[in-house]
C-alpha cells in the first residue's frame, strides 16, 4: 500500500507544541485531572526514553570517536581548536548574560524574599568538581548517570584503544557495531518527538500557567533575551565572518534539532539528530563523531554560560548582597572552566550551585530559580545544541574539511529521512 505523506519532521514537532499549549490550557482551566495526568505520563515515558540511552551512547560515542580520530590527519590540532573554540563562545555568552543582568537588574522588582527559598537537595563544589571526574568503580557512573565520569571512562578506553593499535581491532569494531545498535534504537525514540512534545509543553502550561512567571517576568525575559541573542545573533556572525558560509543555511538544517532540543531538554538525547545535522552540513563524519558527542557534555552556552551569570545577579539582589567586578570575573571564569558540570542533561542545579558557592552568595538561592526551570531550560537547551552544531561547522571551514556544496545544499531532517534512521 502507498505511504501518507507525513509533514516535515519540524512540522511534526511544531504541531505537537501547539496542540500540548492548547491541551495544557484546557486541564488548567477547565481542571481536567484525567488530561493533566495522560500529558505528565506521555511527556515523563517520553524523557525516560531518552535518559534511558544516556549512559550507553556517552560511553560508546566518545570512546569510538577518539578511535576514529586516527582516520583524520591534524587530528590533535582539530580537537585542539575544536576546544578553544568550544570557550571562546562560551565566554562571549557569558558575557551576554552579565550585560543583560546589569542593565536589567532581574532580582530588584521580583517581589521575592530569601525566605522563598530552599537549599537544593544536591549541590556542586570545586572541590567535588575536581575529585568526582574519575569514578570509584566501572559501574556506579551508569547507575546513577554521573556523565562527566562516563566521560572520562570513555576517553580513557578510546585513548588506551588508539595506544594498542591492531590488537584493539576487534574491541573498536564490537564498539561501533554497538553504538549503531544504539543509535538505531534511540532513532525510534525520537521518532515520537511529536507526542513526546505534545506531553511536555502541555504539562508545562497545566502546571505552571502564566501565574509563576508573573514573579519571574524580568528573569524570565533575560534568559530568553540572552540565549536569543546568542543563538540568532552570535552563532550566525561566527558563520558568516569565521566560517564564510550562509547562516540561514544552517539554521533550515539545524532547525529539526534546536526544536527537539527545545523540548526534550537533554544535550545528549538530542545527539543523533545533532550529529546528523552536522553530517548534513558537510561537516567530515569522522571529526564530527568526535566533535558532537564532546560539545554534547562540554558545550552548554545555555546552561552553563548565561544562565548562571543572569542567575548569580538575580541571587544576589534577592538576597541584598552587592557583586563587584571580581565577582564577575569569577562568574565568567565558572561558567568557561566549569560547563562540563552540566554534563548535557536536563536541568542545570549542579551548575548554578557551583557558580553560587564560588561567589559566597546563599545556596537558598537555588530554590527560588527551580520554581521555573523548567520553562526556561528549554531555550537554554536548545541553545546549547545549537552551539554544539555551529562549533565543528566553524572549525571545519577553517581548516578546509568543510564540504561547502553539501552545505549550500543542506535541508532539515523529512519524514523520509526518519524512516531511513530508524
Amino acid at each position: 500500500m502507498p505511504r501518507v505523506p507525513l509533514p516535515p519532521f519540524w512540522a511534526q514537532i511544531l504541531l505537537g507544541l501547539v496542540l500540548g499549549v492548547l491541551l495544557g490550557w484546557a486541564a488548567r482551566t477547565w481542571e481536567v485531572d484525567w488530561l493533566g495526568r495522560a500529558l505528565e505520563e506521555t511527556g515523563d515515558t517520553f524523557v525516560q526514553l531518552l535518559r534511558l540511552a544516556v549512559g550507553p551512547l556517552v560511553f560508546l560515542a566518545i570512546a569510538v570517536s577518539i578511535t576514529k580520530l586516527r582516520n583524520v590527519s591534524g587530528a590533535a590540532r582539530l580537537a585542539g581548536r575544536t576546544l578553544l573554540w568550544f570557550l571562546g563562545t562560551s565566554l562571549i555568552a557569558v558575557a551576554i548574560g552579565l550585560a543583560i543582568g546589569l542593565l536589567t537588574d532581574p532580582g530588584a522588582g521580583s517581589g521575592l524574599t530569601p525566605a522563598d527559598g530552599s537549599a537544593p537537595e544536591t549541590e556542586g563544589s570545586w572541590l567535588d568538581f575536581l575529585t568526582g571526574i574519575v569514578p570509584t568503580d566501572v559501574v556506579t557512573p551508569f547507575t546513577e548517570l554521573n556523565v562527566l565520569q562516563i566521560v572520562f571512562l570513555a576517553a580513557v578506553t578510546g585513548v588506551a584503544a588508539l595506544r594498542l593499535g591492531e590488537r584493539a581491532a576487534p574491541l573498536i569494531a564490537f564498539g561501533e557495531g554497538a553504538l549503531a545498535l544504539l543509535q538505531k534504537a534511540l532513532w525510534w525514540v525520537i521518532r515520537l518527538a511529536p507526542l513526546g512534545s505534545l506531553g511536555l509543553i502541555g504539562r508545562a502550561i497545566n502546571e505552571y500557567g502564566w501565574d509563576l512567571i508573573g514573579d519571574y517576568a524580568t528573569f524570565t525575559a533575560d534568559v530568553y533575551l540572552g540565549c536569543g541573542l546568542v543563538l540568532f545573533g552570535v552563532y550566525p556572525l561566527l558563520l558568516r565572518l569565521a566560517a564564510g558560509v550562509d547562516p540561514l543555511r544552517f539554521f533550515r538544517a539545524a532547525w529539526p534539532a534546536l526544536q527537539l532540543a527545545f523540548v526534550s531538554r537533554s544535550s545528549v538525547g538530542t545527539l543523533p539528530v545533532t550529529q546528523k545535522v552536522t553530517e548534513r552540513l558537510g561537516v567530515p563524519r569522522e571529526y564530527g563523531s568526535f566533535a558532537v558527542p564532546f560539545g554534547a557534555t562540554t558545550k552548554m552556552d545555555g546552561c552553563a554560560a548565561v544562565y548562571p551569570a543572569l542567575a548569580a545577579i538575580f541571587v544576589a539582589e534577592v538576597f541584598g548582597v552587592g557583586l563587584d567586578l571580581r565577582d564577575y570575573l569569577l562568574i565568567a571564569f565558572v561558567s568557561v572552566i566549569g560547563s562540563a558540570a552540566t554534563a548535557g542533561l536536563t536541568g542545570a542545579t549542579v551548575m548554578t550551585t557551583l557558580t553560587l558557592s564560588t561567589l559566597g552568595l546563599p545556596l537558598e538561592g537555588v530554590g527560588l530559580l527551580l520554581a521555573i526551570d523548567p520553562v526556561l531550560d528549554m531555550v537554554r537547551t536548545a541553545t546549547n545544541v545549537a552551539g554544539q552544531a555551529v562549533v565543528p561547522v566553524v572549525v571545519a571551514a577553517r581548516e578546509r574539511i568543510l564540504d561547502r556544496e553539501a552545505y549550500a545544499n543542506a535541508r532539515g531532517l523529512d519524514a523520509g529521512d526518519l524512516r531511513e534512521a530508524a
